[in-house]
């Protein structure tokens, strides 16, 4: 993988065209910006209960969108990431809605996975109260397959129906989306929601050592093809620890609200401590379609079981109230069980907003990315340094609609014209160009508020130096022939 910086985006929300108008959008108003992209889903089809996550047909480019040589043409410009949705497909999609006509005669009776495939013998209470699941209630949903009543497993939605992963039509299902994507061009996949892919009677069918195993073989038959994998758990930080230990790829997921907690409470320990014991193999986010995680920095368990966080409890809260009131209180109305979300441990906001939208501060934020070891992804949204979208909020009441903006092509020029992108788009040119960042790194705490980390390679240096308490954001480089104008207005 190319270690610079890559763009998160959905085709369709980025200048509200397809894959050829992003195509074109790359190269004629960000040539040479990004080092790689990750298209967030673009299969038949995009508009499903939970925006592409649920394909009706993962092997079918939806046709709004394009076809698979758009997606070819594109990855001959720039490296491409795809999601493998590892866990399940819509209700709507052929294999389900011929298991619902036919049942156990399906061809498609073993990809589906049910109450019964888990628990042949039956549930007890126990065992279902132990099942984690990312939203309330227990994940089931009651379905009429040939005639026969089946309580089928959906971790998520009562749309999308779970995949058995260990049978040969699960792993055929999932097989053939691999080979399809080598196919295209595609040179990185990112599993998602693979920590809910194994379910096992007796535990929490979340992240089980079954699960690592899974990961493993089927991270081997991607590389086979020419694919590297990044795995996509929210979990406690020791899990993500142990994870990167097993996978080529995760996310530093722990880095965002870590980053929020400096600038609130103006001092960098809790962060410099996660700078010591992080993995380097780590993708690195601020922002992404799905909400700022909250589990990742927390506690987990309860009683003489819990295992403490990265930063304490009272922190935690009184850091998501602070990003509550930052917004005016927009994103309590996206959060928790506001809005039909899927994901109750997450503060749906966009990150500029959580900020107050303070153009300093999110500057400084975005560069504390940017010299954290591993690489670097700007959500589309964050790139243009984008607001709570309420309207969208409102009108379709899924709480991480708003930050899933749909930019206009007009919205987009406008949003790139603003100083605060500009000088966003001169911290990527930095990190991408500058010859330090194929060095080392060392970072230390200057005093309780001040944190510095230093990039080094041969006779080049880049140093940051932030200023959690004031906010402010020092540079000092060598020279690399970049142009930084846009940056001086928010140094010192």
């Amino acid at each position: 993988m190319n270690h610079g910086v890559q763009l998160i985006t959905y085709v369709d929300r980025f200048g509200r065209s397809d894959l050829r108008g992003l195509q074109a959008l790359l190269r004629q108003r960000l040539p040479g910006v990004f080092a790689g992209v990750h298209l967030l889903p673009f299969f038949h089809s995009i508009h499903g209960a939970d925006a592409g996550f649920d394909p009706i047909d993962h092997l079918q480019v939806d046709a709004t969108l394009g076809g698979w040589d758009d997606v070819r043409a594109l990855a001959a410009d720039v490296p491409l990431m795809a999601d493998v949705i590892v866990n399940h497909m819509s209700s709507a999609s052929p294999q389900f809605q011929d298991f619902l006509a036919r049942g156990e005669a399906s061809a498609y009776a073993g990809l589906f996975l049910s109450l019964a495939s888990v628990f042949p013998q039956g549930a007890t209470e126990a065992d279902l109260l132990a099942l984690y699941r990312p939203r309330p209630g227990l994940p089931f949903t009651a379905v009429t397959a040939g005639g026969q009543k089946r309580l089928m497993w959906t971790t998520f939605t009562a749309q999308q129906m779970d995949i058995d992963v260990a049978t040969p039509a699960g792993q055929a299902y999932l097989d053939e989306i691999l080979r399809t994507f080598a196919d295209a061009g595609i040179s990185m996949i990112r599993l998602d929601a693979v920590g809910y892919a194994v379910k096992k009677a007796g535990t929490s069918s979340f992240m089980l050592p079954e699960t690592f195993d899974f990961i493993a073989a089927f991270a081997a038959r991607g590389r086979a093809l020419g694919l590297e994998v990044l795995v996509e758990v929210h979990s406690h930080f020791a899990k993500q620890v142990e994870i990167a230990q097993k996978v080529d790829w995760v996310y530093d997921f722990a880095l965002p609200p870590l980053v929020l907690h400096a600038l609130c409470f103006g001092r960098a320990d809790r962060l410099a401590h996660w700078l010591d014991i992080r993995p380097h193999n780590a993708i690195t986010v601020l922002d992404t379609h799905d909400g700022i995680g909250i589990i990742d920095i927390g506690g987990s368990g309860a009683g003489a079981q819990r295992l403490p966080g990265l930063v304490p409890d009272d922190e935690l809260d009184r850091l998501v109230d602070w990003m509550h009131d930052n917004c005016a209180g927009q994103s309590r109305e996206a959060t928790g069980a506001a809005a039909s979300n899927v994901d109750l441990y997450q503060v749906n906001c966009t990150f500029y907003d959580a900020l107050g939208a303070d153009p300093r501060r999110y500057l400084l934020a975005r560069a504390l990315q940017f010299f954290t070891p591993g690489v670097p992804q700007v959500y589309y949204v964050g790139l243009l340094a984008g607001r709570n979208d309420m309207d969208l909020l409102r009108q379709t009441r899924v709480g991480r609609d708003i930050n899933r903006h749909h930019y206009t092509p007009e919205e987009v020029d406008a949003a790139l014209a603003q100083p605060v992108v500009q000088a966003q788009l001169a911290l990527i040119a930095l990190r991408n160009r500058h010859p330090a960042f194929a060095g080392t790194c060392v970072h230390r705490l200057l005093d309780g508020q001040r944190l510095q980390l230093r990039w080094t390679q041969g006779a080049h240096h880049a140093t940051l130096t932030a200023d959690l308490a004031q906010g402010r954001l020092h540079l000092d480089a060598s020279d690399a022939g970049l142009d930084l104008q846009a940056l001086l207005p928010w140094l010192g």
